[in-house]
């Protein structure tokens, strides 16, 4: 059955002609304002108020507010401890287990703990037992068998396939990264496309990461140990390294982008001169509220990724029976509608650090080993300046995506929702040829660009490889790419008849050497 979408916001299904990648490609080329789906995609109201996403299908759980709050929450009236987090009996008669996210003694502003309050503990469960060895293995170098392609090309990938044959878990696929989770060193960047829910006896979690989750199509239900979540497009969700968790999907298939982070937690970026606002406020993060099962009598299959493989254990009992928790170690989300965009008001192209939601920062402050980064829509009103990025190398690896939309750096129209890019370390890139010529000539009003869009980057500080399946196996990469972006770039350079050279470029072209006084390098 082929799913479609109108373009008055409803759905339909039809047998044969479209399969469901079709389908959906149709429905985007319609636009990002024309249609909305429960297949589903994001639908921007634009004349929705800021700074909120008029989502179509609508919340349904509750939450707590604040990023890096100390939050504490009970399913059941008197289920947390007053005062002591481990007393000799719990109330309600259940056990107390103490969830880490770093080590005991991380400094105050890093520490990440949180006490749970369950029925049964987390280790009553069997031994886990190897899984799926032969094709799941997301830590390519030495410990399987997989392999990095390390490569400076500029890469760019046509929008991936949905799949509506595999769950969550086995929907992840590994497209670029660098590093090894057995050192909590380094970053993998996913892609994920599904079609199943997980199944209702079975829970998942990563010991390698921080799952952060980037929806570009669909709606994941995540029902967390601490609670439960709804993320959407233009939604972004963190789960901590090792939180268990199972994912449904209440309006089918999904597609998106995840980077799991290795080493340490994101936080907010420092605003320095900004003030004490901007960026991704504090307040508009969401945490979620307990909930819990009290099923032990069914056998569950708990999965884990350990070292980039799967691994499953039976236990006899849900691994969803948290009933009360405080602390700091917990799943969230945030609507990026509420990014509160800083620029220029003056003149020039600022760096696009301004654009940074989450950091997760390298042992050398203000160098990340992954950044997020968001390209929302926004007014520019710089004088006498070249308004889109500006051509550029970097020292930093840049991994981005497409939410919906056009991406006002990239109007080529190669760079597509679901689809992606990879300027990796000094590799050069910039905008297309059709983007600059537009952007030289423009008239400099105030206007405002990226309405209807949502593009965003993973940048890290390393050099990202890019894996067997990434660069060959997807059958996704553009091998067009340069030649269609930067190839038909024209030479404005006129050679200067009247002034005078300096610094020897006289020699060559027959000019006056200029004055030796006005060049202190003079050669």
């Amino acid at each position: 059955m082929t799913i479609f979408s109108s373009r008055e916001g409803g759905i339909g299904a039809v047998e044969g002609e479209l399969d469901v990648n079709e389908a959906v490609a149709k429905a985007e080329d319609d636009g990002p304002h024309q249609w909305c789906q429960s297949v589903p995609y994001l639908h921007v109201d634009q004349t929705t108020t800021m700074p909120l996403t008029n989502f179509k299908t609508p919340e349904k759980y509750e939450y707590q507010n604040g990023f890096g709050a100390y939050h504490e929450t009970e399913a059941v009236e008197g289920a947390l401890p007053i005062g002591a987090n481990n007393p000799q009996k719990a109330p309600l008669g259940l056990y107390n287990e103490k969830l880490s996210g770093t080590a005991f003694t991380a400094p105050r502003h890093e520490n990440q703990q949180t006490w749970l309050y369950r029925v049964l503990p987390a280790s009553a469960h069997g031994p886990f037992e190897a899984r799926e060895t032969s094709t799941f293995d997301t830590n390519p170098g030495v410990h399987g068998k997989e392999r990095w392609h390390q490569i400076p090309n500029q890469l760019r990938w046509d929008p991936f396939d949905l799949d509506e044959t595999v769950d969550w878990v086995h929907s992840l696929r590994l497209v670029a990264g660098a590093g090894d989770p057995t050192m909590k060193s380094g970053l993998g960047i996913f892609i994920f496309a599904a079609g199943k829910d997980m199944d209702p006896h079975e829970a998942f979690y990563s010991a390698d990461g921080d799952l952060l989750i980037v929806p570009q199509h669909g709606v994941l239900d995540i029902h967390t140990e601490l609670g439960k979540l709804l993320v959407r497009p233009n939604e972004i969700c963190v789960i901590p390294r090792g939180i268990r968790h199972r994912v449904t999907l209440p309006e089918g298939p999904v597609r998106g982008y995840m980077l799991e982070l290795y080493q340490g937690h994101f936080q907010l970026p420092e605003l320095g001169p900004i003030g004490a606002n901007g960026l991704a406020n504090v307040r508009d993060f969401q945490a979620p509220i307990a909930a819990f099962d009290d099923d032990t009598e069914t056998e569950h299959t708990l999965l884990a990724k350990f070292a980039g493989h799967l691994f499953a254990a039976k236990q006899n009992h849900t691994p969803f029976d948290v009933v009360a928790w405080h602390g700091t170690y917990y799943p969230y989300k945030y609507d990026l509608a509420r990014f509160n965009t800083i620029g220029s008001i003056s003149y020039d192209h600022p760096d696009p650090s301004i654009f940074t939601v989450l950091t997760a920062q390298s042992d050398h402050v203000g160098t990340a080993i992954a950044d997020f980064v968001i390209f929302p829509p926004r007014w520019l009103v710089a004088e006498d300046t070249f308004r889109p990025p500006w051509y550029h190398r970097n020292t930093m690896s840049e991994f981005m995506g497409l939410i919906h939309g056009q991406y006002d750096g990239k109007t080529g129209g190669g760079f597509q929702p679901a689809g992606a890019s990879l300027h990796n370390v000094m590799s050069a890139h910039g905008p297309d040829a059709a983007t600059h010529e537009k952007a030289r000539n423009a008239e400099l009003k105030p206007m405002k660009v990226g309405e209807g869009s949502l593009a965003f980057m993973f940048e890290s500080c390393l050099m990202v490889g890019v894996t067997e399946w990434g660069l060959n196996k997807c059958a996704k990469v553009q091998r067009d790419y340069n030649e269609e972006s930067w190839a038909p770039l024209k030479a404005h350079f006129k050679r200067p008849t009247t002034a005078k050279f300096v610094n020897g470029a006289a020699r060559d072209a027959g000019g006056e050497v200029g004055d030796r006084a006005a060049v202190p390098h003079y050669t």
